[in-house]
């Protein structure tokens, strides 16, 4: 024989199992590989760890996304102290309404683990046999490898690897990274280094800091609807602190009376970039015609700028001089 063999379509297998199943609905499916990626400090961690809780336990995640398929989870935490993963896992447990007792997670307890070492991967694959989790948690990538993110051709040998880890073992697989503060058009183009990271990914979580107190949660999943800027924020229950969902009424606090037209621009003085009709109309929850209407007044008046990008905030205006004053 030779050449490679081939099959028609009617003799393809067709599984036993939908052809898109959730592990936590909505945010990670069935034995999908993925990244949860974010700007330097806006709970990056906190979601990987909401997640693991949530499969070890089977219990929702941030008490809102069912988990669908609980079961083991295997984490390795590249940054965190003993003490400190300890105390960050107490706290999201008791959050999520379970304890640490309850949880089927195993800490992967070695001082590093390195994806591009043959004999470390080796270790980890025998580890994940072992263990056979329902989740692997790597956290964070930057730690885990010494080749150039951005180059393809190195990055893109260790990320085959864990697909064949993933497919091997019937594992969902969650990388940790970091994202650009200003990404692209989609949640996953804000992943730092090489678009290959994108590509690999089934599903990309994307975390944005708004404030000091508001982080906006967007996904880009490569079969199935996404979510885009669930806001949440870190509060700091007894047991320690931990990821909860901002409901609607608090996301934009609105006295009685309000001016549409303040509303609109404090979101475009709080927007990092531009932002289109469609994202300012759901977010100030208006009606389209109402939005076109403020946002030609403010253009006319100076106070936003339309860009082929979408609407930003105008130049701030000095105030006029008062009479015989110097200038």
């Amino acid at each position: 024989m030779t050449g490679f063999p081939t099959r028609v379509p009617a003799e393809l297998d067709t599984g036993s199992e939908p052809a898109q199943t959730w592990l936590v609905e909505a945010l990670w499916n069935e034995q999908g590989v993925g990244i949860v990626g974010g700007e330097p400090k806006c709970g990056k961690t906190f979601l990987a760890l909401h997640i693991a809780v949530a499969v070890a336990a089977g219990v929702p995640c941030l008490r809102r996304f069912p988990t669908r398929t609980g079961g083991p989870v295997l984490l390795f935490a590249a940054e965190d102290a003993p003490h400190i993963l300890r105390q960050r896992l107490d706290g999201i447990a008791a959050a999520s309404g379970t304890t640490l007792t309850d949880l089927d997670l195993h800490v992967i307890d070695t001082p590093a683990l390195r994806l591009d070492e043959n004999t470390h991967l080796r270790r980890l694959a025998e580890t994940v046999q072992r263990v056979r989790p329902r989740l692997l948690i790597l956290d964070p990538l930057v730690r885990l490898h010494g080749v150039d993110e951005n180059a393809v051709r190195e990055i893109a040998p260790i990320l085959d690897r864990l697909r064949q880890l993933q497919r091997r073992c019937q594992t969902a697989v969650l990388l940790v990274h970091h994202a650009r503060k200003n990404g692209g058009v989609r949640p996953g183009q804000a992943l730092r280094g090489s678009s290959e990271l994108f590509a690999w990914a089934d599903n990309v979580l994307v975390l944005r800091r708004r404030g000091p107190q508001r982080i906006l949660l967007s996904s880009d999943h490569r079969a199935a609807a996404n979510l885009r800027d669930l806001p949440l924020c870190i509060a700091t229950p007894p047991k320690g602190p931990a990821l909860q969902t901002i409901e609607p009424q608090e996301t934009e606090p609105k006295p009685a009376g309000q001016d549409p037209r303040a509303r609109i621009r404090t979101l475009l003085a709080e927007a990092e970039k531009p932002l289109s009709r469609r994202q300012i109309r759901q977010a100030a929850r208006m009606r389209a015609e109402t939005v076109g209407n403020i946002l030609g007044e403010l253009v006319r008046n100076g106070q936003a700028i339309q860009t082929p990008r979408g609407y930003r905030k105008g130049p701030e205006r000095e105030p006029f001089p008062a009479a015989g004053a110097q200038r």
